[in-house]
């Protein structure tokens, strides 16, 4: 049988008010700000951002970009689109439903060389490569502005 008991409860190591198993530094490593209570030490990044010089200048525009990007319409499309001594400017591309506005505003245009034209076109305000501008030509047509 087993029925032997204590007649006194086990003793627990008395908690001394340092820190208990905590001795000299109490576990916060050496002296200074770090040590203290309640020390609050900026992040080493904040102290590179401060550093950074502000850009100025753009605003809420930020995020817009500077460079002006176009639309490309290629030749073949323009021969199909347009008859013969046509007069081709961005505007008269929107109406023809070749190119679409960015923005609210018809963009600029360039014309690349891809693709036969065997007539004559006019082209106004628009940016032309040099392969369609030689066939442009060569088909007697003129580019202008």
């Amino acid at each position: 049988m087993n029925l032997l008991q204590r007649t006194t409860p086990n003793k627990k190591a008395k908690t001394v008010g340092r820190g208990s198993k905590r001795g000299k530094t109490s576990g916060r490593g050496t002296k200074g700000q770090k040590a203290r209570a309640g020390h609050k030490i900026r992040p080493e990044i904040r102290d590179r951002i401060k550093k950074l010089p502000k850009l100025r200048g753009r605003g809420k525009n930020m995020n817009k970009a500077f460079r002006v990007d176009v639309t490309v319409v290629n030749l073949s499309v323009l021969a199909k689109a347009f008859e013969v001594n046509a007069r081709i400017t961005p505007s008269a591309l929107f109406e023809k439903g070749l190119i679409r506005r960015v923005g609210g505003k018809i963009p600029a245009v360039k014309v690349l060389g891809t693709g036969e034209i065997t007539h004559a076109i006019t082209v106004y305000d628009c940016e032309v490569s040099e392969a369609a501008k030689a066939k442009i030509e060569a088909a007697g047509g003129t580019i202008k502005g």
